[in-house]
């Protein structure tokens, strides 16, 4: 999904050029050791060699610009980056170096949102990953900035109308549960007003019609339930376009290039996500694309509105093909590597679309395709670390407890490494996430030099399969979830090359909740967990999670409020089944986390001490859902190392 519900904060690959810069010099109190820096709490840590940060430099100093759309006035892609500062760059040519045209002073910016004329940008960010995002525009020209918004509601996703003169975008204010449309203009932030209330769920502006005379706009009710609407713009009138009380998903519907219709993403009648095209006047969906074998996970039709292209998620890889609407036929496009297609961006002559591409061995890479000819050219390649040679992930399945087909990626260490080899279960986050192939800063480390297999389960739940799989955790099923990791642990012990008595399971936010329930359950086949922003118990996290998230995240693990399903969360919770959780446990927690509150890792610890399970506790006091200051997210990558170390290998 690619609104900010289940946006997960993690580090840019351009934090890891700063901190291999400048983070050695301040955690060190000697030549010997990293000591946490002022923004770090720790408990039961102990001291970090120097000597790793080195080791691990070589594999962390790997970076990759991603795209940022066309320049106006030359036809070269522009790339962006993120750190302590934000700025914008040209690639003149395929595989020349970057050259920095636009420099923001300022720091914790999430995106950049350009003006289709290009005088403006604008930009959100938040204070120490609380993500109360404020809005911003840039006068490119003037090099100023003014705040848009009221620096008080959550303000994301902003849609600039097709003459560049309005805004609409989301806002939550703090004291809201549900997600509003508002409406201002880019030069007067005293205009900005209320368009549209919620009714609780979350809306989000997708686009403006050809004569900005109305926006399309989706409420997502769940993580597979959403509705699309139409607003007219001078009168405020708003007019519903999908059925009522049909269960659907919807995402990134665009307008026509007549306005007559729109292009959506939905599962409706189907049970993975299609392309179709959605007629105003009789609001009757026509198929665009046959292949219903898999998710369609990204679209964006050319300025000229002739062609369409599209992203297929085929079982984790990317397949991009160009749409014609004139004769309607489909050409997929080759001389693209296996790994991830996004973020299409079409030049303004509709022939030429650039994207950015990842993998297993390319942090961000950015290429374009002559969509007439089919010819591909890679403009920026990522900077390598030296590192060696860097293995595919392969796929791999199992049986899980009720005969259902659980599938995966496992990543193997060299030949070179002998014997049976220990394992890590990295569990994603959501639940409605996906593993795929991308590039692994630690993980590279832990498999090359440590000998490490690593294993990312698609648990139930996880999307890219189908609605009926993302649905098997819901609610009362949510240890469903549990038991597939269950039968993992069974196929590990079968596979000859894999040792079962070395297991660690590791996961971040609904990743850390799994990990630290799958300790719980299954604590005598595993030497640790770490868990980064996971929740402890479901029925609090509901009850404290920020409340422009709350109901969709109901929708997904069960409302609290009811008594039944409130006993059933609190049976289940990790924290209220601490006590059997007998191996080593790692938690991180950012302090300002709006998603996963910081007292869901503080009860654990606690409840761990107290019975005398080692535990290690990090703190980030600077920190949101995940941690993304360079020198902190330095120390925790240390400890991590550290604590396989300590408890997998030894």
């Amino acid at each position: 999904m690619k609104h900010n519900i289940y946006r997960t904060i993690s580090l840019t690959v351009f934090c890891w050029l700063w901190s291999s810069l400048f983070c050695l010099a301040q955690g060190t109190t000697s030549s010997e050791e990293i000591a946490p820096n002022p923004n770090l709490e720790v408990l039961g840590i102990p001291r970090i060699p120097a000597s790793l940060a080195q080791q691990v430099k070589r594999y962390s100093g790997a970076y990759g610009l991603p795209l940022a759309g066309w320049d106006r006035e030359k036809h070269v892609p522009l790339l962006k980056g993120m750190s302590s500062v934000a700025w914008v760059s040209r690639v003149n040519a395929p595989g020349a170096a970057p050259q920095t045209w636009l420099y923001l002073r300022e720091s914790n910016i999430y995106d950049f949102y350009w003006q289709p004329q290009g005088k403006y940008l604008v930009y959100n960010r938040d204070v120490n990953g609380n993500e109360a995002f404020q809005m911003y525009n840039y006068d490119i020209e003037k090099r100023t900035s003014i705040l848009l918004t009221d620096g008080k509601a959550r303000s994301t996703e902003p849609v600039w109308s097709r003459a560049g003169t309005q805004i609409v975008y989301s806002s939550s204010p703090p004291s809201n549960n549900g997600v509003n449309l508002n409406l201002v203009s880019p030069l007067d932030p005293k205009s900005n007003r209320l368009l549209v209330t919620s009714t609780g769920n979350y809306l989000k502006a997708a686009d403006w019609s050809p004569d900005d005379a109305s926006v399309v706009y989706c409420e997502f009710i769940a993580n597979t339930h959403s509705r699309l609407w139409l607003i007219e713009m001078a009168t405020g009138k708003t007019r519903l376009l999908t059925p009522q009380d049909e269960v659907a998903y919807y995402s990134e519907p665009q307008f026509s290039a007549d306005g007559k219709g729109i292009y959506v993403i939905t599962d409706r009648d189907a049970d993975m996500r299609r392309l179709v095209y959605l007629d105003l006047a009789t609001k009757q969906c026509r198929y665009l694309m046959e292949d219903a074998r898999w998710n369609v996970e990204e679209f964006r039709l050319s300025p000229n509105g002739k062609a369409l292209a599209v992203v297929m998620n085929e079982a984790g890889l990317s397949r991009l093909s160009i749409l014609d609407l004139e004769n309607k036929r489909t050409k997929t496009i080759t001389g693209i590597p296996n790994g991830i297609v996004s973020d299409l961006h079409w030049h303004s002559n509709s022939v030429d679309l650039a994207f950015n591409f990842k993998s297993s061995s390319a942090p961000n890479d950015v290429y374009s395709v002559d969509c007439n000819g089919g010819m591909v050219t890679q403009w920026a390649r990522s900077t390598e670390a030296a590192a060696g040679n860097i293995a595919a992930p392969e796929a791999i399945q199992w049986k899980s407890f009720d005969g259902k087909l659980i599938t995966g990626f496992l990543a193997r260490p060299p030949a070179s490494f002998r014997g049976k080899r220990p394992v890590i279960i990295d569990l994603h986050g959501g639940p409605t996430e996906q593993y795929r192939p991308t590039y692994g800063y630690e993980e590279n480390f832990l498999i090359n030099e440590l000998g490490v297999v690593k294993i990312y389960p698609n648990v139930r739940g996880s999307s890219g399969f189908g609605k009926a799989f993302q649905a098997l955790d819901d609610g009362l099923k949510r240890e469903d979830a549990i038991k597939d990791v269950g039968a993992l642990l069974d196929w590990i012990k079968a596979q000859p090359d894999l040792d079962a008595d070395r297991v660690l399971v590791q996961g971040a936010s609904y990743g850390g909740y799994l990990a630290l329930s799958v300790a719980a359950q299954y604590s005598p086949r595993l030497r640790g967990v770490i868990s980064d922003s996971g929740m402890t118990n479901l029925a609090t996290f509901l009850a404290r999670t920020e409340g422009w998230r709350r109901d969709i995240q109901r929708a997904e693990f069960g409302d609290e409020r009811d008594a039944k399903m409130k006993a059933w969360l609190e049976r289940i919770a990790p924290l209220h089944n601490a006590q059997q959780i007998k191996c080593p446990v790692f938690v991180v927690q950012g302090q300002n986390d709006p998603r996963v509150p910081v007292n869901e890792a503080e009860s654990l610890v606690q409840a761990l001490r107290q019975k005398k399970t080692p535990v290690w506790y990090l703190l980030g006091k600077n920190e949101g859902h995940g941690f993304a200051d360079a020198a902190n997210r330095d120390f925790q990558l240390y400890t991590s190392i550290l604590f396989v170390q300590e408890y997998l290998l030894r």
